[in-house]
């Protein structure tokens, strides 16, 4: 299915906690509704309506074998969030290093830059 005519995009997919345990669970194997309803907590029902989003957004692939579908990961769709918090990274390594710099600094530094206020009792 193609990411423009996806009813779910992948941001909305992946919002729902359930949902990114699917994810997780289908990237190890293909499964049928029923072996991944045992993993869950939820109806069989639920879980089809969770997988449903996950296939408009492009995340599973169903596949008929027999009578029963088969689900698998697509991971292709997940290149668009992997991108857009690729963005976002250069704002945590800022935050890292800075938290670095301050734990690899010596205290004796820190305090000569900063020094401690005298509280009123030890004056």
């Amino acid at each position: 299915m193609a990411a423009s005519s996806a009813k779910h995009d992948v941001f909305q997919a992946i919002a729902d906690p359930t949902r990114r345990k699917l994810l997780k669970l289908l990237s190890k194997e293909e499964m049928p509704v029923t072996a991944i309803s045992e993993h869950f907590p939820i109806s069989r029902t639920a879980v089809s309506k969770h997988l449903r989003v996950l296939a408009e957004a492009g995340l599973v692939n169903e596949r008929k074998a027999g009578r029963e579908t088969r689900y698998k990961l697509e991971p292709e769709p997940l290149v668009e969030l992997k991108d857009w918090l690729q963005y976002f990274e250069l704002f945590w390594e800022n935050k890292l290093s800075a938290l670095r710099l301050f734990v690899e600094t010596d205290v004796t530094e820190v305090e000569h830059l900063h020094p401690a206020k005298e509280k009123p009792e030890d004056k």
